[in-house]
C-alpha cells in the first residue's frame, strides 16, 4: 500500500466528513466504524440503499458510518488502455457521499497489491486489522479480493466468523429495472439525460475550470463558457438545459457539448452558455448540472442559421428549467 498521508475532512450539513487515504492516519476518527463497501461510481440510488443501511446499522450500534471505495476504479486499473466512462471524479465522489451524512470514507489504492489480495486477507487485514469494524454493507453483487473470490456469502460467513454484522442489500429497481452504474452511463451516452437523472436521484453533473476558446460565441451573440472533460466522457453529443453552480450561486443556462461541426469540428468541448450573467468566468471553477435534453449537434448552412436554433434551443433550456426549478445535485 501507498505511505501515510495526512487525512482530511470536509464541512457538509453541519459535520466533519472524514477522508482517510489508504492507510492508518486518521482512523482514529472513524472508530470501530460499520463502513458500506463498493465504488459508488455516481451515488446513485442503488448506492445509497447501501449508505443508507449502513448509517441506519451504526446508528443503532452508536458507531460511525464510512464507506470504503477504491482509486483508480479497478476497471481502469485492470484496462488501462480502455479508457472507461466514470460518472465521478474522486473529488465529486466524496462531495457526493459527503452529503448523505456519512462520517467519512476509506479510500484505498487499487493497486497491484490490492488485486493481489486474497479476499480471506482483504477481512483480516483491512477489515479486521485495520479497521476493526462493527460492520459491513454491501450490494448484492460485490465481490471482491483476489479473481473476486470474496462473494457476499462469503462475507456473512467472515463477519460470523470475525464477530462483524454484515448486510447485503438487494437490487434498487425503478419500474421493474435495476439502477446501477451501467445503467447510468448508458442513458447518458444516449442523451437520455431524464433517465440518467432518474436513476441517479439527483442531475448528473461535471466539474472543471473554464479555458480560454476561439470566443466566436462573442461574435455570434453567445459568450460560453468553455470546459474541457476527461477524454473518458460518453456523454451524448448535443445540446443540454444546465444548471450551473459558481462560488455558491446557481445559475441557468444552456450547453453544447462536441465538436462545433459548423465550424471547425475541432476537439469535443463543453461550451456553457449562463442566461441573465455577465463577467469574466476564466479560470473560475464551474459545477455543471444536466437538467434536460434538447437536441443533436447538428451541422449549419451559416452562422445566421446557427444563432436561429440557439435562440431556440435557449427558449426551449429556459422551459426545462422552470419545470424543474430546484434540480441540483447535493454537494454538501
Amino acid at each position: 500500500m501507498n505511505q501515510a498521508t495526512t487525512p482530511s475532512s470536509t464541512q457538509s450539513s453541519g459535520h466533519d466528513f472524514v477522508v482517510v487515504r489508504d492507510n492508518d492516519a486518521g482512523l482514529e476518527r472513524l472508530p470501530h466504524p460499520v463502513i458500506a463497501i463498493g465504488n459508488f461510481d455516481g451515488v446513485h440510488r442503488g448506492h445509497r440503499a447501501v449508505i443508507g443501511t449502513a448509517m441506519e446499522r451504526a446508528a443503532a450500534a452508536q458507531k460511525p458510518a464510512a464507506v470504503m471505495t477504491f482509486e483508480p476504479h479497478p476497471r481502469t486499473f485492470f484496462h488501462p488502455d480502455a479508457p472507461s466512462f466514470q460518472l465521478t471524479s474522486e473529488a465529486a465522489k466524496l462531495r457526493l457521499l459527503a452529503s448523505t451524512g456519512l462520517d467519512g470514507a476509506v479510500i484505498l489504492n487499487f493497486d497491484a497489491a490490492l488485486a493481489q489480495l486474497s479476499a480471506e486477507d482483504f477481512v483480516e487485514r483491512i477489515l479486521v486489522d485495520r479497521l476493526a469494524v462493527t460492520g459491513a454493507v454491501i450490494g448484492f453483487n460485490f465481490y471482491f479480493g483476489k479473481d473476486r473470490r470474496g462473494s457476499p456469502d462469503f462475507l456473512v460467513a467472515q463477519g460470523a466468523h470475525h464477530g462483524f454484522s454484515v448486510d447485503v442489500v438487494e437490487p434498487f429497481m425503478i419500474d421493474g429495472r435495476r439502477v446501477s452504474s451501467g445503467a447510468v452511463r448508458d442513458a447518458l451516452e444516449a442523451g437520455h439525460i431524464a433517465e440518467a437523472n432518474e436513476l441517479l436521484g439527483h442531475p448528473w453533473f461535471v466539474t472543471a475550470q473554464v479555458v480560454h476558446g476561439d470566443k466566436r460565441g462573442r461574435t455570434l451573440g453567445y459568450p460560453t463558457a468553455n470546459l474541457r472533460l476527461g477524454t473518458d466522457c460518453g456523454l451524448k453529443h448535443g445540446i443540454y438545459a444546465v444548471r450551473v453552480g459558481l462560488s455558491g450561486t446557481l445559475y441557468d443556462g444552456v450547453a453544447s457539448f462536441g465538436r462545433r461541426p459548423t465550424f471547425d469540428n475541432g476537439a469535443v468541448l463543453l461550451e456553457v452558455f449562463l442566461f441573465d450573467f455577465s463577467g469574466d468566468l476564466y479560470g473560475a471553477v464551474l459545477d455543471v448540472a444536466f437538467i434536460g435534453w434538447i437536441r443533436p449537434e447538428m451541422k449549419f448552412d451559416n452562422a445566421e442559421a446557427l444563432i436561429r436554433r440557439m435562440d431556440q434551443d435557449s427558449s426551449q433550456a429556459r422551459h426545462l428549467l422552470a419545470r424543474a426549478p430546484g434540480a441540483f445535485p447535493p454537494l454538501g
